[in-house]
């Protein structure tokens, strides 16, 4: 994944809502880091970081449009948030 400036704003969103949602920091997390896997997120943790990204990015969110896929690493639902936004 390239990243641009954009981009990088995302990816810092994502990481900071993480750590407000999880109520920890994230110290060393990148956009390769894993969601499930390293950092330990969950069903109930994606709801509740999702809501935190759409208030912190003002975009709304189809959460029908989501699949697996995006939720691999922050940077791809960084990419999943870039394209919603630009929508």
């Amino acid at each position: 994944m390239t990243t641009t400036t954009t981009d990088t704003t995302i990816v810092d969103a994502v990481i900071e809502g993480l750590a407000e949602t999880l109520d920890r920091p994230m110290e060393g997390v990148t956009a390769q880091t894993s969601l499930f896997h390293e950092i330990g997120l969950d069903s109930t943790g994606v709801l509740d970081l999702l809501m935190v990204l759409e208030e912190r990015l003002g975009i709304e969110l189809d959460v029908e449009s989501l699949e697996m896929k995006d939720f691999t690493t922050v940077g791809t639902l960084a990419a999943y948030l870039a394209h919603e936004r630009d929508a």
